[in-house]
């Protein structure tokens, strides 16, 4: 058993030995976490990732001066994919414990299956496994969940979920699940949560290059962000009633995979041309769309890794926000920024309904012409299978959700990021 280090907070500035504004020093007790006068969260966060990269794996967050955020700062930057970090912390009030213990068994299950590979998590086992996490959290009996699986898809009308996924071995899924904490079965749905589950993306016939490829593991990390969230607003103590649907499938490349020109049809009528089969992830959402507006909620969230865009307007440290609802807006704002998390607004307009033209359908699933704005256009599309677009929904293009190489906050990998809003957005 590996002896821990202790680890203190301090608002003195470190002696000049240990270099010029240094944010850590050393001493016979243990490590010091030079914050300042500013309570930097920031310094807590980056020296975590510091210990993590010279191999301390094993410490105690001792002494005074640690609280709910300072403790939350230090698990984010200590955090790491193979699981070999561990620490303890000082006693906190009983609220502030159960608040920190709650963001970190939801972040955890969120990044912990956007790490694990596509061999271990296929379509079905990710539908059956954020089921699973959620009847963890909530109280009996307020879970009723349904998986909707491979041919039932196109007996039940989820023509996008079945289209994308048929090239694939592994079968394609929608998680319907209900949450209701009312006892009533008659209760009126406050939200629903539709979640991009594309486990593995190759892009298709419109294949990936290796680079663009090595990650797409991830490619369902809008999917686990939104239950995630919906997790951690059920330990907070939500007491509406929520749907969750996830839309699930993998984009393979067979003799059965979707094809350029091929037509889809969805339920409510709406056909659409394939231009681009890398652009799925807003074909199966569609579905996921039309299932939340027969729900007749009051507001529609959907999250999804759904744009290159997004990630090049925003690189790894903000979620894009798209919608015609400004106040609704307005709040998603502010719960990001309350929570601590990156999210920006990208534009959408009613012009960008009509940048995706096809000769033979209602629409393209991709925008044609140069310096398309592509998240903008994605959004668009989908507000064409959201009953009232212009009220009451949010589409999340999740630019952050995993990251490629370490940074000096975070390690390589999922992010948790967006997890904290979505809650505080269901339970404000």
């Amino acid at each position: 058993m590996s002896t821990k280090m202790s680890v203190f907070l301090t608002k003195v500035e470190a002696a000049p030995v240990w270099g010029e504004k240094a944010i850590v020093s050393f001493s016979e007790q243990g490590a010091h976490i030079h914050q300042g006068e500013g309570h930097d969260l920031g310094a807590i966060q980056r020296t975590a990732r510091r210990f993590v990269t010279q191999g301390i794996k094993n410490v105690l967050l001792a002494g005074e001066g640690w609280d709910l955020e300072s403790v939350w700062a230090f698990h984010q930057g200590f955090r790491e994919p193979k699981n070999s970090t561990e620490f303890s912390w000082s006693p906190l009030s009983d609220a502030d414990q159960a608040e920190l213990e709650a963001r970190i068994k939801a972040t955890d299950f969120t990044c912990e299956i956007i790490n694990k590979s596509a061999e271990e998590v296929a379509p079905r086992q990710l539908a059956t496994m954020a089921a699973e996490f959620i009847r963890s959290v909530a109280p009996e009996g307020t879970i009723k969940a349904r998986i909707v699986k491979d041919k039932d898809l196109i007996t039940e009308g989820w023509a996008g979920i079945y289209a994308v996924g048929r090239g694939s071995e592994r079968t394609s899924a929608m998680l319907q699940l209900d949450f209701n904490p009312t006892g009533d079965e008659n209760a009126p749905v406050y939200a629903c949560l539709v979640g991009k589950g594309i486990t593995f993306d190759s892009g298709g016939y419109s294949i990936k290059p290796s680079d663009f490829m090595t990650a797409m593991k991830a490619d369902m990390g809008g999917a686990a962000t939104i239950t995630g969230g919906l997790g951690l607003a059920i330990m907070r103590g939500l007491n509406k009633r929520v749907k969750l649907i996830l839309c699930c499938a993998e984009n393979m490349i067979s003799g059965r995979a979707l094809k350029l020109g091929d037509i889809i049809t969805y339920k409510n009528g709406k056909t659409v041309e394939i231009m681009n089969t890398d652009a799925e992830g807003r074909l199966v959402l569609a579905d996921g769309l039309l299932y939340a507006s027969e729900q007749k909620p009051e507001l529609i969230i959907d999250c999804a890794t759904l744009t290159g865009a997004a990630k090049y307007a925003l690189g790894n440290d903000y979620h894009a926000l798209l919608s015609f609802d400004d106040e609704l807006s307005h709040q998603a704002l502010t719960s990001a920024r309350e929570e601590k998390e990156g999210l920006w607004p990208l534009p959408l307009a009613d012009f960008h309904r009509g940048m995706l033209p096809s000769n033979f359908a209602d629409l393209s699933n991709i925008s044609s012409g140069d310096f398309s704005p592509g998240a903008s256009t994605a959004a668009a599309f989908l507000s064409f299978f959201v009953d009232d677009y212009k009220k009451g929904w949010l589409h999340l293009d999740c630019a952050g959700t995993y990251r490629k190489a370490p940074s000096e906050k975070l390690s390589a990998g999922a992010t948790g990021m967006g997890v904290r809003t979505l809650a505080r957005i269901l339970t404000q």
